[in-house]
């Protein structure tokens, strides 16, 4: 069975949750690639970056007595520590709702063909294979798209976490590092 056999078995509902399933898994791909990347990248920069940062005010809090420079440096970490976390977690809910509905939507897809396969048995009166073939197909590629989808999705999603989980972990550990090195000024 080829692309165009199947194609004219489908209606609307089908086309449209075969393009929804399409753009879904285009977004994931386009996401997943673009966000491994640059978690990639800031994982890798985190904490030369983070050092940078506080280097840079430095200027601002040394004059400071301990306390306060302690309580400056310390809200100066969680911040910018705050703010990798946010980059880090920008487009991953693409990723997992993607992950979520696409198996979903295909499932609908699957329950629509089987409809369409009883349909046409009930109008022919008869169970025969020319009659069901054609919407079972349509039913069966349907799950296999939303499949294909979501499976990229999830690996996408899980690849990326622990890279943001180290990442967020090589911010933490510079903090208390830095922290501790302003202790001793």
């Amino acid at each position: 069975m080829d692309f165009a056999h199947y194609w004219q078995y489908t209606d609307a509902v089908s086309k449209t949750l075969f393009f929804i399933l399409i753009l879904l898994s285009l977004a994931s791909w386009i996401v997943g690639i673009m966000r491994l990347l640059k978690s990639k990248q800031m994982a890798n920069s985190i904490a030369d970056d983070l050092t940078g940062r506080l280097k840079s005010a430095d200027k601002d809090y040394s004059d400071l007595e301990f306390s306060q420079r302690k309580t400056v440096v310390e809200q100066l970490l969680l911040k910018n520590i705050a703010n990798y976390r946010f980059e880090l977690e920008k487009g991953t809910p693409v990723l997992g709702t993607t992950a979520a509905i696409a198996p979903f939507i295909g499932l609908f897809g699957t329950v629509w063909g089987i409809f369409h396969a009883l349909h046409s048995i009930g109008k022919s009166g008869q169970a025969g294979l020319a009659q069901v073939a054609g919407p079972v197909g349509e039913a069966l590629i349907m799950t296999g798209l939303g499949l294909a989808v979501a499976i990229p999705a999830v690996v996408f999603f899980n690849i990326i976490a622990r890279i943001n989980r180290r990442a967020i972990h090589i911010a933490n550990d510079t903090a208390h590092q830095l922290l501790a090195q302003n202790a001793r000024q």
